[in-house]
């Protein structure tokens, strides 16, 4: 397999209890510590509709998928679309209700709170990717 048809979703299909984070591998930052995988047809129609927020640090991510709308949301959101490898494929920033936003060729879309990608320093280029973590607070 070539490393570009690796699908960086991967590690949120497997059975491990670790809980995942993802990371932007430029900037070593975590860009979400709660994650929620939008990957099939009914998850990815529903996407954030019907919710009045996205908390800080939280993420859906929506696959596979290369476009996106925010019709009938209550909140403006960062989009962020990705590479089957994670690589980031375009940064859209303070998306409001009622737009489109898509990029071609993308194999996923992150959709996190506003201002998260000027946070977090997303750009395009970057490469994201999940690593788990124990819980050590769950040790304590």
């Amino acid at each position: 397999m070539r490393r570009a048809d690796y699908s960086f979703l991967e590690p949120l299909l497997g059975s491990s209890p670790a809980k995942p984070v993802l990371l932007n591998e430029r900037t070593g930052s975590v860009v979400a510590s709660e994650i929620e995988l939008a990957a099939d047809s009914a998850a990815r129609n529903r996407g954030l509709l019907g919710r009045s927020s996205l908390a800080p640090g939280a993420v859906m991510i929506i696959a596979p998928c290369n476009a996106i709308h925010t019709f009938f949301m209550k909140f403006t959101i960062d989009v962020v679309f990705v590479d089957r490898g994670g690589r980031v494929r375009k940064v859209y920033k303070a998306v409001r209700p009622w737009r489109i936003r898509m990029a071609l060729g993308s194999y996923a879309v992150l959709e996190l709170a506003r201002d998260a990608t000027n946070l977090q320093a997303i750009v395009v280029g970057d490469r994201l990717r999940f690593e788990s973590v124990q819980g050590s607070q769950d040790q304590q």
